[in-house]
């Protein structure tokens, strides 16, 4: 038997990265997926995987009306919902002095907001004793330059969720936040384009390495199962031990490139 057995799951940002491996993890402990992202041909990808074990819906966590629609359609596709990641998110580059407001308004609304209104709909579906779980980042915790959109955002998310933790409480539904550092993933290909930016992370992670999408699943796994029952408006650091050091100097790294 899996630890997940019987049990729905709704998964934003579900199509690629640590979403789909959150994803494949859930199946293979036994429940089903309710899986939402914007990436049409990921979604197909997963259907042609996981056959009934998924159902797939275009879902832009932005919009109020999509994300109520994919809360609607676990129900009617599984008859209720258990579990909730929310994941969606992306990140961007710019100095305060620099970013464009709409930049700023792009990552505030997707990495926060989406969160936001992921929990409002969700959170009212989501049955008694269940779990939601909202991805941070390690930079909810440790500023970089440049990233100041983002680290706001994933701060705010960790925040979002001790108060919904506050507020689901009293149905017995846990809320807990999961802090990834540096995850190997199509979205931080990018930075692996980068050498000097993987050392420093590295260098500065007490594991001296980076994660792969599957040990992000893995907590996912545990937080949402019942081995986690007395975890709630937990921030679980799943970084290697980059907390300790410091954040990649970002603005020297891309001045090394035109040098």
């Amino acid at each position: 038997m899996g630890k997940l057995d019987g049990k729905v799951a709704l998964i934003t940002g579900a199509a690629s990265g640590i979403g789909r491996a959150i994803t494949e993890r859930y199946i293979a402990d036994g429940a089903c997926v309710m899986a939402g992202d914007i990436d049409v041909a990921g979604l197909a990808a997963l259907e042609a995987q996981f056959g009934s074990s998924v159902a797939t819906l275009l879902c832009d966590v932005t919009s109020e009306t999509e994300v109520a629609a994919l809360c609607e359609c676990a129900i009617e596709r599984f008859g209720h919902l258990d579990i909730v990641v929310a994941n969606a998110g992306a990140g961007t580059y710019g100095l305060i002095t620099d970013l464009p407001l709409d930049e700023w308004r792009r990552i505030i609304d997707l990495c926060l907001t989406g969160v936001f209104i992921t929990l409002k709909h969700a959170g009212s579906r989501t049955s008694d004793g269940g779990s939601i779980i909202t991805i941070a980042s390690l930079n909810a915790i440790q500023p970089s330059q440049g990233m100041s959109a983002y680290c706001a955002a994933k701060a705010g998310v960790a925040m979002l969720s001790q108060v919904a933790a506050m507020e689901l409480g009293g149905r017995k539904i846990r809320v807990n936040t999961i802090a990834p550092g540096l995850v190997e993933t199509n979205a931080t290909s990018g930075m692996f384009s980068i050498p000097i930016i993987i050392e420093e992370f590295t260098e500065n992670a007490t594991l001296s390495r980076f994660a792969q999408a599957s040990e992000i699943a893995a907590v996912a796994s545990f937080l949402a199962s019942d081995e986690a029952s007395f975890m709630s408006a937990s921030f679980v650091s799943v970084d290697g031990g980059g907390n300790t050091g410091r954040y990649p100097n970002l603005p020297q790294a891309f001045a090394s490139l035109n040098t």
